[in-house]
C-alpha cells in the first residue's frame, strides 16, 4: 500500500500529553496517549477520510500532520522531506503548503476583524504582496468559494454558518496549499448546507489539485468525498482501505459497528446489527491486548493478551484484528 512518493506520510506517529504536571510538580502523574503509533499516507490530489468516535485522537492526528502540535515520537514526511522536528524559520516556508479548516467557522474567525483581513491574513503573515495585492487576492478567493466580494467589508456575525465556512475555506486557499486538514468541516452546519460545502471541497480539489485529510464521524459524507478511509480507535488505526470497500464490507468489528450505526436510506430495509456496548476506554488506562476487546462482541482470549498489528489482508486493505 505504500506509494514511494506520497505527499504527506506519517510513520509510527505518537503524541502523549502529560497529566498532573504543575509549577510545583515537574513530573506528570500519568501520560495520555492520544495518538499511538499511527502510520498512514495521503497522496497528492487524493482524499483520506478519517473516522471514529469522539475522543479517539482524530483531531490530534490532523494537527500533528500539519505541525500545529509537536509529535512525541515517530516521523512526519512532506514528500521526501522529514518535517518532524523543524521549527521556526525552517518550518515557516513549509507552512504555506498545508492549511486547516476547523469545525466551528464562527470560532475560527475573529469577530472584531473584517472578512478582508481574515482572508488575506495568511499572506500578511508570510510577508507576501502589498496591501492592495492582498486585497485583490482576497476578492479572488471569495469568488472561488461562491461568495460576493462585497462581503469583504463585513464582519463574521453578518454571515450564515455555511457562508462563514466558505470564508474559512477561502482563507485556507489563499497561499495555494498542497494539503488541507478538514476537521469536521460540516458537522456544525444545517443538513441542507452540508451538501453545498462538500461539493465546494470537491470542486476546489479538482481546480487546485489539493490533497485532503477529511476528519468526520458522518460515514455518508466520508463515502461521498474520500478515496481512502482510515478507521481510528483509541489512538490507533484499526482498518484502512478504499472508501467504498471499507464502508460497504467492513472487516474489523469496530468498523462493522460504525457502519451498522448509520441509519438506512430505507427505514424498512434489513440492517446488519453489530452492536457495541460500553463507552470508549480512557486513553490514560488503555486495555491490554487489543484496545477494542472490552467492547468487542466476538473477542476471544487471545484478544485480551496480545495486541494485533495492522496487516495486509488483500485488495489494498489493512486490518488490525486477530479474527480477520
Amino acid at each position: 500500500m505504500v506509494d514511494p512518493t506520497p505527499l504527506v506520510r506519517a510513520v509510527d506517529l505518537e503524541k502523549r500529553f502529560p497529566i498532573g504536571r504543575s509549577l510545583f510538580r515537574k513530573k506528570p502523574r500519568a501520560w495520555l496517549r492520544a495518538v499511538d503509533g499511527v502510520s498512514l499516507q495521503v497522496d497528492a490530489g487524493s482524499t483520506l477520510g478519517l473516522v471514529g468516535e469522539s475522543g479517539c485522537g482524530k483531531s490530534t492526528l490532523g494537527r500533528l500532520l500539519i505541525r500545529l502540535l509537536d509529535p512525541t515520537g515517530g516521523r512526519i514526511l512532506m514528500e521526501e522531506l522529514d518535517v518532524t522536528h523543524l521549527k521556526g524559520k525552517d518550518l515557516r516556508p513549509l507552512r504555506r503548503r498545508f492549511q486547516m479548516v476547523f469545525q466551528d467557522p464562527l470560532g475560527s474567525l475573529d469577530p472584531r476583524v473584517k472578512i478582508k483581513d481574515s482572508v488575506s491574513e495568511p499572506l500578511l503573515i508570510s510577508g507576501l504582496g502589498k496591501r492592495r495585492e492582498r486585497y485583490e487576492k482576497a476578492r479572488e478567493m471569495m469568488e472561488i468559494v461562491g461568495l460576493s466580494a462585497d462581503g469583504l467589508e463585513r464582519y463574521p456575525h453578518e454571515f450564515s454558518g455555511g457562508q462563514r465556512q466558505r470564508i474559512c475555506v477561502a482563507r485556507s486557499l489563499t497561499l495555494r496549499p498542497d494539503f488541507i486538514v478538514a476537521d469536521e468541516p460540516v458537522s456544525a452546519l444545517d443538513v441542507s448546507v452540508r451538501a453545498q460545502i462538500i461539493n465546494l471541497f470537491q470542486d476546489i480539489q479538482q481546480q487546485f489539485g489539493l490533497a485532503y485529510l477529511f476528519i468526520s464521524h458522518d460515514l455518508g459524507v466520508v463515502q461521498h468525498i474520500a478515496d481512502q478511509v482510515a478507521v481510528m480507535y483509541l489512538g490507533r488505526i484499526v482498518e484502512q482501505g478504499k472508501a467504498r470497500e471499507v464502508l460497504k464490507q467492513p472487516l474489523h468489528p469496530y468498523s462493522k459497528a460504525l457502519v451498522a450505526a448509520v441509519p438506512p436510506a430505507r427505514p424498512r430495509s434489513a440492517r446488519v446489527k453489530a452492536v457495541i456496548e460500553g463507552d470508549l476506554p480512557s486513553p490514560l488506562d488503555a486495555p491490554q491486548g487489543c484496545p477494542f476487546h472490552t467492547r468487542c462482541p466476538v473477542a476471544v482470549p487471545r484478544c485480551r493478551s496480545e495486541r494485533p498489528e495492522l496487516r495486509d489482508v488483500g485488495s489494498s486493505r489493512i486490518v488490525a484484528c486477530h479474527l480477520v
